[in-house]
């Protein structure tokens, strides 16, 4: 097993960094808390149930998109490569490219470390071959590859449209340091694009509630974090979808007077205050290659589905 996760002693480094962000996050007015933390372990697997729910689209369209150009895909690419999954989840999505690419060597990048290890410990057993190795990584703060990974060959996989949960310029500082590491290589990159309401709002409140499911657990991961006495029966999943801004927003409402307490500090939320936990921005096929060049890519081939709903991008 050639699989590698986070050295147990910066692990706490890192969770005291989360402990500040959290709080920052809560004691500010309107109150948010960063999407990165809906996937804990169970937020992981609640959101790979998501992606099995018919109303929503970005997964089976994605999907649909490589099907149908996967030779011309797999051509820009080529094989033999190295293989960079930005927020690997599952890994089910990169494991649809081993076929067509072969790489060499499989890099899972994500947030929740044991989510990760779990599906590397499966994923390596079927294909022996591929040599993979996990880091478990906030790389919405800083993306840094390991030196021992090679810079050539070297193919970036950021599916799902997971870019749109960053503001435009957080967005374009991400995708400068993946260009900056590409070397000659590129990034594939899934990009949500902007479709009527209706659509958008099923999406993301499915008449199952997984999705509201997937939110409100954001709070138990705050609570597991940061020693808060959060209660999810007390809120509720709220979507709206901003226009000005050309992004859906998410945010759990309080149903009640409720007063949330963690050492050292605690807010107070009146019935229906809301707290802001993701942004999910949606692109045009303009705008996504505006935004691509910004960050220093110079080319790049797009594909699309009929419906003009989701946009799969390699970029050099």
């Amino acid at each position: 097993m050639q699989t590698s996760v986070i050295s147990e002693e910066i692990k706490p480094l890192q969770q005291q960094s989360f402990i500040s962000e959290i709080e920052i996050g809560l004691l500010a007015r309107p109150a948010y808390i960063s999407p990165k933390f809906l996937y804990d372990p169970l937020g992981s697997h609640l959101f790979t149930a998501i992606t099995l729910l018919p109303e929503y689209y970005p997964s089976n369209t994605e999907k649909n998109i490589l099907d149908h150009y996967a030779n011309e895909i797999s051509n820009v690419i080529g094989a033999n490569g190295i293989l960079i999954d930005l927020g690997a989840g599952n890994c089910q999505k990169a494991e649809a490219l081993f076929n067509l690419i072969k790489p060499a060597t499989y890099v899972a990048i994500d947030f929740s470390v044991e989510y990760l290890e779990e599906a590397l410990n499966k994923l390596q057993g079927k294909y022996p071959k591929i040599k993979m190795r996990g880091i478990g990584m906030d790389f919405s703060r800083q993306l840094e590859v390991l030196d021992s990974i090679p810079m050539s060959r070297r193919t970036f996989f950021y599916p799902g449209s997971s870019i749109g949960n960053f503001l435009t310029s957080e967005a374009r500082k991400l995708l400068t340091e993946i260009k900056n590491q590409t070397g000659d290589g590129g990034l594939l990159i899934g990009v949500d694009l902007m479709k009527e309401d209706f659509i958008l709002r099923e999406a993301y409140d499915d008449p199952l509630k997984v999705t509201a499911a997937f939110n409100l657990n954001i709070l138990r991961s705050v609570n597991a974090h940061l020693g808060s006495n959060f209660n999810v029966k007390q809120f509720q999943h709220l979507v709206k979808i901003n226009h000005q801004e050309n992004r859906v927003e998410l945010y759990l409402q309080a149903l009640e007077d409720v007063t949330v307490s963690w050492p050292g500090n605690s807010i107070s939320l009146k019935e229906g205050d809301l707290i802001h936990t993701e942004n999910s921005h949606k692109y045009t096929v303009e705008s996504i290659k505006q935004l691509l060049k910004s960050a220093g890519f110079e080319s790049n081939q797009i594909w699309t589905d009929p419906k003009q709903y989701f946009a799969l991008i390699y970029a050099q």
